[in-house]
């Protein structure tokens, strides 16, 4: 296994950016073990929360290696 970062970010709309809507982090920078970089990028989505399952095209999942 080995050591992984993750954030979620969820991105606003063209409208809602025109309104001064900025991008969100829906999930915090997360230290995990996982196998691989899927694996990782796997459990990451996993963590988006039920509400924003519905905005996947805004959804940024943001991994890296630590």
């Amino acid at each position: 296994m080995k050591i992984f970062q993750f954030a979620v970010l969820l991105h606003p709309t063209d409208k809602q950016q025109e309104e001064g809507g900025t991008t969100t982090l829906i999930v915090p920078v997360t230290t995990i073990l996982a196998p691989d970089q899927n694996g990782a990028v796997l459990q990451a989505g996993r963590s988006i929360p039920e509400v924003h399952l519905d905005k996947l095209d805004r959804i940024e999942v943001a991994v890296r290696p630590f």
